[in-house]
């Protein structure tokens, strides 16, 4: 928050609590003196003058000129997440999905080449897939941890890295600080995909992340309400996100920023709810004989369970687990529970479930999901905030089924 903000908000500029700045951060009042933040629907601004307007459309003077990308209540929840996660600027867009859009805009011409790792979301592979190498983009997989595939994988045409750590739905964990050194040794950027965890249990920047990338659909909103995504980054390639919001769109709305202000005030108290119900069902699943194998970075089991513990303050709320037995086991599971919702949304305070194979990674080929490993026997949680033995009772119900 600049020093103007600051003398407008009344927020001294010693804070450091990711609690405080969640609640805090980034509020200025109107002169109506409103103790929560104000949602301001609205498409356009009222200029005092002809040539006010010229001065507010030129640049030459800051301030609202169109809601398609400056908004008071939509800038409050950019300079509040930005506070969080530690970065000179958020921007925040229609969507996650919206979200890394924006930067393949932004950041690549034709010619370029990225690097990605095949545990991102699925939607992420297919929008590089189908679209962005139409523009004459090469993009390479390679295994999130495979050190080694990610150096060779570099070419002088790398304009960046992309992963998501902890990945989806498997939870695997990448060394972020390695990762970005290889980045920058080679002049290209590194790009985390912090859904996730949120800046409550993570915060990629402090080793090495050039740029995170949420959807706000999940933790960030916490309730399951709002679509949304925000990016976080250095000013300059932030700004330059902004031009693109600008003329392309993919805006957030005032109302969801005012949703995802909400969620954030909760935030942490929410995640280490989150992750405190997850280990307690990752623990209880691990030993259920039906069980195949269960995929949570909380357990000493998982691969990335050290690695985790360094980088995360706590272990988050989305587990895995193959059944023993193939897709028709886990669909009996799923279709025998009564409680967790089916649904593909995480990050609510509701549990859900999920058959990531046909649901979340089912545009993806056989090859792609077998890649990911992403096994028709796999089912994904994302725990939810309700009483644990309540949880483990629909769990058991899952489990007769087998």
């Amino acid at each position: 928050m600049d020093e103007e903000l600051e003398q407008q908000s009344g927020l001294p500029s010693d804070i450091e609590g990711i609690d405080t700045l969640a609640i805090r951060a980034g509020q200025v009042r109107t002169p109506e003196g409103e103790h929560s933040e104000a949602i301001f629907p609205t498409s356009s601004y009222v200029f005092e003058s002809a040539a006010h307007a010229a001065a507010r459309f030129a640049g030459e003077e800051a301030g609202n000129v169109y809601s398609r990308y400056t908004n008071p209540t939509v800038r409050t929840f950019e300079q509040r997440f930005a506070a969080l996660d530690g970065a000179e600027q958020a921007v925040a867009t229609s969507s996650g999905m919206a979200g890394i859009l924006t930067l393949c805009m932004v950041l690549l011409e034709a010619g370029d080449h990225i690097i990605c790792s095949k545990s991102v979301f699925g939607s992420t592979i297919s929008l590089f897939n189908r679209y962005i190498k139409k523009f004459n983009v090469d993009v390479s997989y390679v295994t999130l941890t495979d050190i080694d595939g990610w150096k060779q994988a570099i070419t002088d045409k790398t304009r960046f890295l992309l992963l998501e750590t902890p990945s989806n739905p498997l939870g695997e964990v990448v060394d972020i600080q390695q990762l970005a050194d290889i980045a920058h040794n080679n002049n290209a950027l590194l790009i985390v995909d912090n859904t996730f965890c949120t800046p409550a249990l993570q915060k990629p920047r402090e080793f090495g992340a050039d740029i995170t990338w949420y959807s706000a659909t999940k933790y960030i909103d916490g309730q399951g309400r709002c679509l949304g995504g925000v990016l976080a980054g250095d000013a300059k390639v932030m700004e330059e996100c902004v031009g693109f919001l600008r003329t392309a769109g993919p805006t957030m709305s005032p109302f969801n920023a005012w949703v995802f202000l909400k969620g954030l005030e909760t935030l942490r108290l929410r995640m280490d709810a989150h992750s405190a119900n997850a280990l307690a069902l990752a623990q209880w699943l691990d030993e259920q004989s039906q069980i195949e194998k269960v995929y949570y970075g909380g357990l000493p089991s998982h691969a990335g369970h050290e690695l985790a513990s360094r980088q995360q303050r706590a272990y988050g709320g989305v587990l895995s687990f193959e059944v023993k037995g193939d897709k028709s086991a886990a669909w009996r599971f799923i279709d025998n529970t009564e409680l967790v919702s089916l649904t593909a949304n995480l990050g609510d305070a509701k549990s859900t479930i999920v058959h990531p194979a046909t649901t979340t990674h089912g545009r993806l080929a056989q090859e792609e999901r077998d890649e990911a490993g992403i096994r028709d026997n796999l089912i994904r949680v994302a725990v939810g905030l309700e009483d644990l033995v309540d949880l483990q009772r629909d769990m058991e119900r899952g489990l007769s089924a087998l």
